[in-house]
């Protein structure tokens, strides 16, 4: 795996999540078979309500996914460390509860947070990425994606573009 940027130091990130507190409506653009060429895509959406945790060093989000064969639902919490000024993410899909997905690490730069974990997927090691782009008051952006050469190519597999709902 690369190595993450330099950050501005310990505990300078502990806030960078703050922006996503609160409830989104979720449109989803996720690719229909991953790394095996294809293109064709489902367009879905879904919602998202977050909350800090541990007084700002972690935060939950509770989503549904209304996919076309059917919904579902997931969380995602995240736990900042200090000590290595990154976040921890894991994933708990609703179909599989009795299982985390390989934690992502990262943290934020210049306007973009970036996390990586390495993983198999069909019986192939890859790497992930998640980037949060596009950070406003009412809007974010969040994509996935593989790469199966260390990080050389990748093929974005999964964006969501969120919208704030109103108070």
């Amino acid at each position: 795996m690369s190595a993450l940027p330099d950050g501005p130091g310990p505990g300078s990130g502990a806030r960078d999540f703050d922006f996503f507190i609160g409830d989104w409506s979720v449109q989803h653009r996720r690719l229909r078979r991953r790394l095996d060429g294809c293109t064709d895509w489902d367009m879905f959406d879904g919602r998202s309500t977050a909350r800090a945790l541990l007084g700002g060093m972690g935060n939950i989000d509770d989503n549904i996914l209304n996919l076309p064969a059917g919904s579902y639902r997931a969380v995602t919490l995240r736990t900042y460390d200090p000590a290595a000024d990154q976040w921890n993410i894991w994933w708990l899909d609703g179909r599989n509860p009795g299982m985390l997905d390989t934690p992502m690490r990262g943290r934020f730069c210049n306007g973009c947070g970036e996390f990586f974990a390495h993983d198999v997927f069909n019986g192939r090691p890859i790497l992930v990425r998640f980037l949060w782009s596009d950070m406003t008051a009412t809007t974010c952006r969040w994509e996935q994606a593989f790469s199966v050469d260390n990080g050389q190519t990748w093929e974005v597999n999964w964006v969501m573009h969120f919208t704030r709902l109103p108070d």
